[in-house]
């Protein structure tokens, strides 16, 4: 492990929960924040005695901190927390390091990589990919935007929870990034629930039709994890819809602010509005097949 440093954590939901958990257990000095007290007591009942400190603003969170990550709602929360009267950069010192794992636009990711640069503070924003499972076992991917020196920076502290760590670009391009992997995720799920409830139709064991197809080229990571549960209407695994309606927004407006046309997409988000509709709006993406019915009684 890297030497131990004073890092602060600020957004406890359930990805930011188990990568603080995992900073805490690496053996860093960690300092948390929240700004719902009852997720913050939740998070300390689970975790007893593994941070140092319980911040009650972000600037007292950032106070003597080395390092400090974010992992919020969208870019209002994000704004509040980091650029507000009481926000990180009131109190951030010169030579610090900040990490924002909240996916947001590239827009405000530019906007604070500026204000850090002015404050003479590291900066990269680093949305994950991995879900909550690769959460709660360290093993998500970070997809990092910012200069060289920044990510190294911060390496030593995100080691703790990630299997891979990979700079793409300048500032704002990790956001971007997490776009690309948003369209194409949208776009597997989607051709995957129209797969299962065509096989369903045609009466075939889902089962053999998995062992069939799952080693070529239709397989991927949805197949191989959700077919199963798909089929079962199992759709409790994290990250839920009302999240993947926000990504795919955010993707909508930068593909329009870049001139590029995601037609697909933005039908896949409007898939994802009548699973809201159905009442699917806190299940994970996986519940996209619920918007289509089965037939020839499957």
């Amino acid at each position: 492990m890297s030497e131990p440093k004073h890092v602060s954590f600020l957004g406890l939901g359930v990805m930011g929960g188990a990568i603080a958990r995992h900073i805490g257990n690496a053996g860093h000095k960690l300092t948390i924040y929240n700004r719902s007290p009852e997720r913050l007591a939740k998070w300390q009942e689970a975790n007893p005695g593994l941070a140092v400190r319980v911040a009650q603003s972000p600037a007292e969170a950032a106070e003597g901190a080395q390092v400090v990550l974010t992992c919020v709602g969208n870019d209002d929360d994000l704004a509040d927390v980091v650029l507000g009267p009481t926000g990180v950069f009131a109190t951030l010192r010169k030579g610090a390091v900040f990490v924002d794992h909240t996916t947001v636009s590239a827009r405000i990711a530019r906007q604070i990589a500026v204000e850090a640069r002015d404050l003479q503070v590291h900066c990269v924003d680093a949305p994950v990919t991995g879900g909550q499972a690769g959460a709660e076992n360290g093993t998500l991917t970070v997809m990092c935007g910012g200069r060289d020196e920044a990510i190294e920076a911060a390496r030593p502290i995100m080691e703790a929870y990630t299997k891979r760590i990979v700079h793409v670009g300048k500032a704002g391009a990790g956001q971007t990034t997490k776009m690309v992997n948003q369209i194409a995720f949208a776009g597997v799920l989607a051709s995957l629930s129209e797969a299962m409830r065509f096989a369903q139709a045609a009466h075939l064991d889902l089962d053999k039709v998995y062992e069939a197809i799952s080693g070529g080229a239709s397989q991927s990571w949805q197949m191989d994890n959700r077919w199963h549960t798909m089929a079962k209407d199992e759709f409790d695994f994290g990250f839920a819809v009302d999240w993947m309606r926000k990504d795919l927004g955010l993707t909508l407006e930068e593909g329009r602010s870049l001139g590029v046309s995601l037609g697909v997409t933005a039908l896949i988000d409007q898939f994802y509005a009548e699973v809201q509709a159905l009442g699917g709006g806190r299940q994970d993406t996986s519940s996209l097949i619920r918007r289509l019915p089965k037939r020839g009684g499957a």
